[in-house]
């Protein structure tokens, strides 16, 4: 009796054994081989927590505009770059960009196991290669001899999905939603000079965005559309080193108009400037942002133009520059009556304008105001804005990317 007890004890504890692993076990347990997930905590970036804010004007309307009606909204985590994009980080970019034309040109490919062909990034580039000569100015292009890229060449080709038309249309194709968009991506160093009549910055067209020396200063002369090419291959750039590791993430993008507005104030709702004070100088009379505190008297707040993107104090969530120094590309389109449109959760405004559209169709919302501007365009609450194919020697930008969950204390 003992015996027979001991080999149903055997073969129950087989019958357990033998089902550890198996997804069927007659129960609801979910999908048991799911990618893990830790959260994300992107470099160079600060989380923002969601939260309700106020927006509109946060002190007098002084040119009574009144596109800044007041409206409470709510809005969801983000990640957010702690800077202004440098033009170091920019320059990885463009070279990247640089790189993937000569690999394409000396035919560094490579063929997955499905047939499809990509570049073969473990070729070392030599860029004295004659191949390569086709990549440079030439003949009574050159400028004393020297070896120069022909920057026109430097583009970025990028896909994108309309999500509001494949809402709104159960029954469309889908390539009708996908998109494609191709920019050329080197700053506008010209812009300098464009910007400002009568006016000697040729030193910063030759040197502000190549030298050392303006490596960690906010990147401008790029327009709208190049900021949006810029946030597409960082996805890019996550993705092909991450996808193995975790699932692909939200994409990097531009922030929406009521996201760059919540993330200034820095937690202070209602608060006219990022540090929360209604004065753009400290107790000692220093003041606290990169802009034009009186006529002709840049260099007072310590930039003539631009300064370091991490100069002067950063906001309670950990921003820098939120006000002056370059003003801020945002995902939204400017709109003077967008706050009675718009919806009170996550509201944006968005239209991809078209070439052919109407000029007033392709104003996009900047945000912070610049080194040139007075501490109006400062203010959190002062909206602005500019045409997407514009280039200014002002407006840089800086990435967003929607975070995934209730909250970061969550993981």
């Amino acid at each position: 009796m003992k015996g027979t007890q001991y080999f149903l004890a055997l073969a129950f504890l087989a019958l357990i054994f033998s089902s550890c692993g198996r997804e069927e076990t007659g129960q609801l347990t979910g999908v048991s081989d799911r990618p893990n997930w830790t959260g994300l905590n992107p470099y160079g970036m600060v989380y923002v927590p969601s939260g309700t804010l106020h927006i509109g004007q946060s002190d007098q309307d002084v040119f009574s505009t009144y596109t800044q009606r007041p409206k409470a909204i709510s809005i969801q985590g983000f990640f957010m770059d702690d800077t202004e994009i440098t033009n170091n980080e920019y320059r990885q970019f463009v070279n990247w960009v640089r790189d993937s034309i000569a690999h394409t040109i000396m035919g560094d490919f490579t063929t997955d196991d499905y047939g499809n062909e990509y570049l073969d990034w473990s070729y070392e580039l030599d860029y004295t290669d004659e191949t390569l000569d086709e990549m440079y100015y030439e003949g009574d292009m050159m400028l004393n001899n020297k070896r120069e890229i022909d920057t026109r060449q430097l583009n970025y080709t990028y896909q994108w999905v309309d999500w509001k038309k494949a809402a709104s249309n159960t029954e469309v194709v889908r390539s009708s939603l996908i998109n494609e968009e191709e920019a050329s991506i080197y700053p506008d160093t010209l812009c300098w000079i464009r910007d400002f009549a009568y006016s000697y910055n040729e030193p910063y067209t030759r040197n502000y965005f190549w030298h050392p020396s303006f490596d960690d200063y906010p990147v401008v002369g790029v327009n709208w559309k190049q900021a949006k090419a810029f946030c597409h291959w960082r996805t890019h750039l996550w993705n092909s080193f991450k996808a193995e590791e975790e699932p692909n993430s939200e994409e990097f993008r531009l922030p929406t108009e009521s996201e760059w507005e919540y993330a200034s104030r820095g937690g202070r709702d209602m608060a006219p400037y990022p540090w929360g004070g209604y004065y753009i100088r400290n107790a000692k009379g220093c003041l606290l942002a990169n802009f034009k505190p009186g006529r002709g008297n840049y260099p007072e707040d310590g930039g003539l133009y631009t300064v370091k993107a991490d100069a002067y104090f950063p906001n309670d969530y950990g921003l820098y520059c939120m006000a002056g120094n370059a003003a801020e590309w945002t995902e939204s389109a400017y709109h003077p009556g967008a706050y009675s449109h718009v919806h009170d959760l996550n509201p944006d405004l968005k239209y991809d304008a078209s070439d052919d559209d109407p000029k007033a169709y392709k104003r996009k919302v900047i945000r912070g105001g610049s080194w040139k501007d007075i501490s109006y365009y400062c203010q959190t609450g002062t909206r602005h804005w500019e045409y997407q194919d514009t280039t200014k020697s002002y407006i840089g930008f800086r990435c967003a990317l929607t975070f995934l969950g209730r909250s970061i204390n969550d993981f």
